[in-house]
């Protein structure tokens, strides 16, 4: 099995790998159809734990890989993980603001609490599954970028542990997009919405990691002296995911404990999956 997908072109591993990140995203959508809510600790620390995820993601399949490469250049290694991962977090915030959107987190409780948490540019004028497909959407894209800049970065440097790293990047982010997908298609399904139209929009804002994977993949090969920027943009963007919505959201209903435990369980088994597999 593995040597098989070793030996297929970057691009399809990047859109197999971005294809079980899309299809985690479903799964946690598909919920909708088994349950008539999630009770509220186990969203929480189902959403604290994709945080740790992203967190330990960020460093040992990024952030990491960046240091090293920039060590053969000009400038001391330091410089462009830093630049890069602070380019990322701006970009994001930028987006952020522009971009209407709804806090998933922040739409458990009802339709008019929900809209005070909304975010963006005339978010009003929005219906609220639409606001609450963005925000995925929006968080997808960085996460999707970054599976696609490690694939590319192993497709130039022909470095198999960095294929692994990529790989087990995905596996991580596969987890993560799990109570993503029902953090979007529970809260439709009780204002009313039918299922599968809960279902729908819920697995929907996976299918943006594919795209922004191909895409970086063919960023990379075109600018390969940049590539610690752009494993670090990459990174950067991921943690201002995390502590502008992920930890906010896991704790905002009182389960800060429960939380910050689970975090940590996150942030452990992606450190455990990309050390012992890298």
């Amino acid at each position: 099995m593995w040597n098989w997908f070793v030996e297929l072109s970057p691009a399809v591993q990047t859109l197999l790998a971005t294809l079980f990140t899309w299809g985690m995203t479903a799964a946690g959508a598909a919920l909708v159809f088994t349950a008539k809510r999630v009770n509220q600790r186990v969203m929480d620390a189902m959403l604290a734990f994709a945080g740790g995820v992203m967190i330990a993601a960020s460093f040992w399949s990024l952030l990491e890989p960046a240091i090293e490469m920039a060590e053969s250049g000009p400038l001391p290694s330091w410089i462009p993980a830093a630049v890069g991962f602070m380019t990322g977090g701006f970009f994001l915030w930028g987006v952020d603001k522009l971009l209407p959107h709804l806090h998933p987190a922040l739409s458990q409780t009802g339709s008019d609490s929900g809209k005070r948490g909304a975010e963006g540019r005339n978010p009003d004028s929005y219906r609220r599954s639409t606001l609450l497909v963005l925000a995925i959407t929006l968080h997808n894209i960085p996460e999707g970028f970054a599976i696609g800049v490690a694939f590319g970065t192993m497709a130039l440097n022909g470095d198999m542990s960095q294929l692994i790293g990529a790989v087990t990047l995905a596996i991580g982010m596969g987890l993560q997009n799990f109570p993503e997908g029902t953090s979007v298609s529970m809260p439709l399904r009780r204002e009313g919405m039918s299922r599968g139209r809960a279902f729908w929009y819920g697995q929907l804002s996976g299918f943006v990691e594919p795209v922004s994977a191909l895409l970086g993949l063919w960023l990379v090969s075109l600018i390969q002296p940049l590539l610690p920027y752009a494993l670090a943009f990459a990174a950067g963007a991921m943690v201002f995911v995390v502590a502008e919505e992920v930890i906010p959201g896991s704790q905002e209903n009182g389960n800060k404990d429960l939380a910050a435990i689970w975090l940590m369980i996150g942030f452990t088994v992606m450190m455990a999956l990309d050390v012992a597999l890298g």
